[in-house]
């Protein structure tokens, strides 16, 4: 895999035991067996007790060697991040947690309680799901980002630095403090294929029975046609969702710049590729709904016939307001033209649509904001795909919300 590019960041004084080349690699040098790392990190995961970061309890857990354990305790600690500011929202649906690096950059990421019973859909507004209640991660994969869509704020920002696998990984430790995560998206802050080494290896460690057991894991991704390809053979039992949010590349290129570099049609020759190979023969896409830019009936026509010889669900993402008053020149359509829009794409090309459900504005962790919209659950949608909006997230004082945003819908 090819290194990810982006400001370069201080090393932590003492990693994380998620940093997994780490640990493994220290491991290696004092003659233990590697395969000590996934059973060190599952007791952080489990065990860690609430009131310390340090890991000198290691030593006395049976079938680990205590020596090497010992020189963990020293050399490393439970999560080099931490927590410095949790929201919840008026509903308890939505809690965003504020995160500090070990640099003091700070990235935030969102929990999502999902209650199927409160689902709706546009269409069929009286419908509702069954199913037990769940809670969705969205993570942050990156300080920033550099894609600069033209309706995030994160992408005002630029890109700062990439996270480590540890800290990709910390934001779900820290949130399994706070509730039973189900499914993972990738969806808060950064274009997670810039950093795509590190995304990856997070990935799989999310996935693994032994250490996080995430049932569902998605990665958003704005378009970069090479790692997408890449993807499917790396990480296949992940799920693609793909934030297009034109159908033709003179209207894409209006809203996001990085179209110029990666062409539409190489992105849906990408997509094609990837579904020849992927584990999931379908994907999700993420269509945010900008009053007077991309929400007519010929837009939703144009999408569909792009779209029509593809397996994928669209998710529909009003546009949620990203910058204070006066700076912002979007704004969401009327319901009737999302209706529209939604009707055109089922009726016209059966193509399965939905619409976000709103979570989270009051505490900016909506889409947009990252702090609010919708969210409907992956686990409603066919073939184990995640439905899922864009969710921008904000950063403490320094954000009116982080870039990308995040919700799920089912039909």
């Amino acid at each position: 895999m090819s290194k990810p590019h982006a400001g370069r960041r201080s090393e932590a004084t003492r990693s994380s035991v998620y940093e997994t080349d780490l640990l493994r690699t220290y491991l290696e040098e004092w003659g233990r067996n590697p395969s000590h790392v996934a059973t060190v990190q599952a007791l952080v995961r489990k065990r860690q007790p609430k009131h310390t970061n340090e890991l000198g309890w290691l030593k006395d857990e049976p079938g680990l060697p205590k020596n090497a354990m010992e020189k963990i305790a020293e050399r490393f600690v439970a999560v080099s991040s931490h927590v410095v500011r949790q929201r919840v929202s008026a509903d308890g649906s939505t809690v965003k947690l504020l995160v500090q690096l070990h640099d003091g950059m700070q990235v935030e990421t969102v929990i999502l309680r999902y209650e199927p019973q409160k689902g709706k859909n546009a269409v069929t507004p009286d419908r509702r799901r069954n199913g037990a209640p769940r809670s969705t991660l969205c993570v942050s994969s990156q300080v920033g980002c550099q894609m600069a869509c033209k309706f995030c704020a994160t992408g005002k920002m630029g890109i700062k630095g990439n996270l480590t696998q540890g800290e990709i990984l910390e934001q779900l430790y820290h949130a399994s403090q706070i509730t039973e995560i189900r499914n993972v998206v990738f969806m808060g802050m950064g274009e997670p294929l810039n950093n795509y080494c590190n995304v990856v290896s997070a990935s799989k460690l999310m996935m693994s029975r032994k250490v996080f057991n995430i049932r569902r894991l998605t990665i958003s991704t704005v378009g970069i046609p090479t790692k997408i390809k890449m993807l499917s053979r790396d990480l296949p039992g992940c799920h693609l969702a793909l934030s297009l949010h034109a159908p033709s590349q003179e209207k894409r290129l209006e809203i996001v710049p990085s179209a110029k570099a990666f062409p539409l049609h190489k992105l849906m020759d990408a997509v094609h590729q990837y579904l020849q190979y992927a584990r999931h023969r379908s994907i999700f896409v993420e269509y945010i709904l900008l009053s007077g830019v991309n929400d007519s009936i010929e837009e939703a026509r144009n999408l569909g016939i792009l779209l029509h010889d593809i397996q994928v669900t669209v998710n529909l993402i009003p546009y949620n307001p990203a910058f204070p008053t006066g700076e912002d020149t979007f704004a969401a359509p009327s319901a009737s033209s999302i209706v529209a829009f939604q009707k055109c794409l089922r009726e016209e090309f059966g193509i399965r649509t939905t619409v976000r459900q709103e979570m989270g504005q009051d505490i900016d962790g909506a889409c947009g904001q990252l702090a609010n919209k919708e969210v409907k659950d992956i686990e409603d949608l066919p073939c184990g795909m995640s439905s899922i909006s864009e969710k921008k997230t904000s950063l403490v004082g320094i954000l009116a919300a982080i870039g990308r945003t995040l919700n799920f819908s089912a039909r």
